[in-house]
């Protein structure tokens, strides 16, 4: 067998086991295998195809892990679930009181009640988000 073709097996091998384990190291070395392959189809001897190997699976890790890491340890942007509806408008459908009280928000009903216990806000009122307590929105008025 070829020695160019022995790399490419090595190269789909370390590529198919990245799919499963999302490691991306052995992402970084089935590119380096596929650089070895391009070597040795034009007749590099196996020290030389070694050292291309390392070169390239060295170059790889040093260039795209801090950037990965980077990539990971930045804070998301974007907000989602409960988080996603503090701070948006609500249209009170029944009145909001210490007790109960019924918003709609986003297009769905939500309970509610006031961030202060004693505030009593109509119904017809536009009301913000303040936070989610379990599935009740706590609001304030929009004034």
């Amino acid at each position: 067998m070829d020695p160019w073709l022995i790399w490419l097996v090595i190269a789909l091998v370390l590529a198919i086991a990245e799919i499963f384990t999302f490691t991306a190291a052995l992402g970084i070395l089935a590119t380096a295998a596929v650089a070895t392959a391009g070597t040795a189809a034009i007749g590099l001897p196996l020290l030389g195809q070694l050292v291309v190997f390392s070169v390239v699976s060295t170059a790889g890790v040093v260039l795209i892990r801090p950037w990965a890491r980077r990539m990971m340890l930045q804070p998301r942007l974007e907000r989602f679930g409960v988080e996603a509806l503090v701070g948006a408008s609500a249209y009170v459908l029944r009145e909001v009181n210490g007790h109960e009280g019924l918003v709609r928000l986003r297009g769905e009903d939500w309970t509610a009640r006031p961030y202060d216990e004693s505030l009593v806000i109509p119904a017809g009122s536009t009301v913000d988000v303040l936070h989610i307590d379990g599935t009740t929105a706590v609001v304030y008025p929009r004034e």
